[in-house]
């Protein structure tokens, strides 16, 4: 069974190829990451699925239906959750406040509802505790988690997160992988992860497509794509493999 299918994806900005003809699907609680250097076209794969950016060809559908052409608020209250490479919380906020603006997108809840929606949420990331703290007095790395709250407050069947992990140090690192397959064994939640952390993706991801300049040049398990030539050449390194030996 297929969940999300994106099909002959492609996209262009005038002469710029950032997505040749990708092919991906995800099944229900899967979890599947996308890797490749910067400017492989990950982020921009991410906005197409989500809905910010729409694909020149090809087409994305969920749960059977085609989104090619939804906008965003659609998608998410089809079951879409998504986090940003890039913070865009509300600094003027609360932790629950900023919370709550991501649960209200999904739509057709009461103020109450979507206060029990982001406390679950908070408390499922172990962040309860911090829910009337204004968001500037939070550190770094429990801003990343506040987030990726955001995200689950709208109660989705799939999480796509473009480089939660950037800036945590180790220790938020493994916190954060806990949290993350902590959820996936709770609500059966499949998750799209883009992410530089190798050892995060290896560890986590069932199935890992490699772009490079736009184009799919690997897919498979994390043991068949950290032994891929070409995946070693265009971005792990020819030393990869034989450094975790």
């Amino acid at each position: 069974m297929t969940l999300l299918a994106a099909t002959a994806i492609s996209k262009r900005y005038g002469g710029l190829m950032a997505l040749s003809d990708v092919d991906f699907a995800v099944a229900p609680g899967e979890f599947v990451a996308v890797i490749g250097p910067n400017g492989a076209g990950k982020s921009t794969f991410l906005n197409v699925l989500t809905g910010l950016t729409p694909p020149s060809t090809g087409t994305v559908t969920f749960g059977g239906r085609d989104i090619t052409r939804a906008p965003t608020h659609r998608r998410i209250r089809a079951g879409l959750g998504r986090t940003f490479q890039h913070g865009r919380l509300f600094p003027r906020l609360t932790v629950l406040e900023n919370v709550m603006t991501g649960a209200a997108i999904r739509g057709g809840r009461s103020e109450s509802q979507l206060r029990a929606a982001s406390l679950a949420a908070l408390d499922r990331m172990g962040l309860a505790p911090e829910a009337d703290r204004a968001i500037g007095s939070l550190s770094y790395g429990q801003r990343r988690m506040v987030e990726l709250c955001r995200a689950l407050a709208c109660e989705p069947r799939m999480l796509l997160l473009d480089e939660p992990a950037a800036g945590l140090n180790s220790g938020e690192v493994e916190q954060l992988m806990a949290r993350l397959t902590a959820l996936r064994a709770e609500h059966e939640l499949a998750v799209v992860l883009i992410e530089h952390n190798m050892g995060m993706v290896m560890r986590l991801a069932e199935r890992i497509l490699v772009l490079n300049f736009g184009s799919p040049i690997a897919e498979g398990t994390p043991a068949e794509v950290q032994s891929d030539p070409a995946v070693l050449s265009a971005y792990l390194g020819e030393g990869y493999g034989h450094a975790r030996d």
